[in-house]
């Protein structure tokens, strides 16, 4: 990989993403991926995606994201309470 992208890894990435997780656990046991496999996976996604993403652009990429995905787990959170 010849991106900048390189100065965080797949594994400190998803290691981070963990970590981040410690306020809203998943209860693992009832999938059929372990958390670890399911983190790599996704951050190895998440690299792949902004490979070749101008660095300037990365941020606003990222805070899109975020944004999405806290939107969607908001809705997935309303649904699961009955609060739709």
């Amino acid at each position: 990989m010849s991106d900048k992208v390189e100065i965080i890894t797949i594994a400190q990435l998803a290691e981070i993403a963990q970590e981040s997780a410690v306020s809203d656990p998943i209860d693992w046991d009832e999938l059929n991926i372990t958390e670890g496999a399911a983190y790599q996976m996704i951050a190895s996604s998440v690299l792949e995606m902004i490979k070749g993403v101008p660095e300037d652009q990365r941020l606003v990429i990222a805070l899109a994201s975020i944004t999405k995905l806290s939107v969607e787990n908001f809705v997935l959170n309303l649904k699961l309470n009955g609060k739709n």
